[in-house]
């Protein structure tokens, strides 16, 4: 009776942690080992399957991690797992079209670090799944579903798929843009559709790229050049919502010739590497990051347009400010689900993102058509910001995230 009853004790306890995760993508994952490297108890959802997950073949899909968000991975022990798959951005060229003006960042002129690194996904992924196993305060579930979720004034309880009940102080909705945190919660999204596509794939060259990233502004839209390990690249090519699917469908041999088009031979003969992906692209923010005993993070918030290559790198953003918001909550032995604690994170981080969202819109339309004056302003400005030192270094540090109010993991130092 003694041992039925200390085993019902140990599973309550189980069922009981700090905070609950929905959803184990990057940044949902991210999150968990942050907060339980922190210490909090914490669990987090995902409906994935991972030995099914990290056991799939090279999908195509890659992420550029900013140098302020490699510091943030360092700090919570996941870049360990993951730096010799890294490949880093040494420079960045800009050019509008086959314009011979163009604006080039180069890592030297600030003090020699990169701009940040291209990573794999399956490898961001296999890092972030081999540092939650190292943390003893942290446990995945999965494969597994919030079923029913519960939030009261003092707490959440989820129930999953299996039937499981987790019980905690805090939800963190990280679903991706369909969060059903966010549905369940009632908070509406405003934004709109770019009536474009992103495609992305990666092709394998014959020349070293030399850490070389480019992002070539074309009227459909711009065409993002990303270095990988070895000669490989990663291309994020934005394309109209009418011709996309045209694209799509060419077999590999005219896919190849159509991406030569815009690539150029600067890196001599290419070949496809993986599958192709597309998918629709839009803006889109959440009315508000919190409710009762809710916050989100990652895409759950806010989605944006790839032309800067930020979408990531504003999920660990989210993750850094949320942790450390709870985090020292936790350590003045305060409710972390109160609302003036997750007001706090919204005010961090709300404003910041619609102000990066704003700004990745208005680029987007300035330089997705061929309008003549236009196209003849975009040179000039191009080329007179690559005379402009100060001016260069802001936008550099822009593009390394190293700019703002930044939290502490962001800037390499412990919460």
């Amino acid at each position: 009776m003694e041992d039925k009853h200390d085993s019902r004790q140990h599973r309550d306890q189980a069922n009981v942690v700090d905070v609950i995760i929905n959803g184990g993508g990057l940044v949902g994952l991210a999150l968990g080992c942050a907060l339980g490297d922190a210490g909090l108890r914490v669990a987090v959802i995902d409906r994935d399957d991972p030995a099914t997950m990290l056991d799939a073949p090279y999908d195509g899909r890659s992420s550029a991690i900013a140098w302020a968000s490699q510091q943030a991975l360092a700090m919570i022990g996941v870049w360990d797992h993951v730096a010799t798959q890294a490949q880093a951005l040494l420079d960045i060229r800009v050019s509008d079209g086959a314009s011979p003006l163009f604006l080039h960042y180069d890592h030297r002129e600030l003090d020699g670090q990169p701009f940040g690194y291209m990573v794999e996904n399956r490898h961001m992924r296999q890092a972030l799944h081999a540092r939650a196993a190292e943390t003893s305060t942290l446990e995945l579930i999965a494969p597994q579903s919030a079923t029913q979720i519960s939030r009261l004034d003092n707490g959440v309880s989820v129930q999953l798929s299996n039937k499981r009940e987790l019980q905690a102080r805090l939800l963190v909705g990280a679903e991706g843009r369909l969060s059903p945190s966010r549905e369940e919660a009632g908070i509406q999204v405003s934004g709109w559709s770019y009536h474009q596509v992103g495609i992305v794939c990666t092709v394998r060259h014959e020349l070293p790229h030399q850490g070389i990233a480019q992002e070539r502004f074309l009227p459909s839209g711009p065409f993002a050049i990303l270095p990988l390990m070895g000669n490989r690249c990663s291309l994020v090519w934005t394309e109209t919502d009418a011709l996309a699917p045209v694209m799509m469908a060419l077999d590999d041999d005219a896919f190849l010739a159509e991406i030569g088009k815009r690539f150029g031979d600067y890196l001599g003969e290419l070949a496809l590497e993986g599958p192709r992906w597309s998918y629709p692209l839009s803006l889109q923010i959440a009315d508000r990051y919190i409710d009762q005993r809710l916050a989100l993070a990652g895409d759950a918030a806010h989605g944006m347009h790839p032309i800067a290559g930020q979408g990531l790198n504003v999920g660990l953003r989210d993750v850094a400010a949320l942790t450390e918001v709870l985090v020292d909550a936790a350590r003045l032995g305060l409710d972390i689900g109160a609302p003036d604690v997750l007001e706090r994170y919204q005010r961090w981080r709300r404003f910041d993102n619609a102000t990066l969202l704003a700004v990745t819109d208005v680029l987007n339309r300035l330089f997705s058509n061929d309008v003549e004056p236009l196209h003849l302003a975009r040179d000039i400005g191009l080329a007179a910001v690559n005379k402009m030192p100060d001016l260069k270094k802001l936008f550099m540090r822009h593009a390394r995230g190293t700019v703002g109010k930044l939290p502490k993991l962001l800037n390499g130092e412990p919460v």
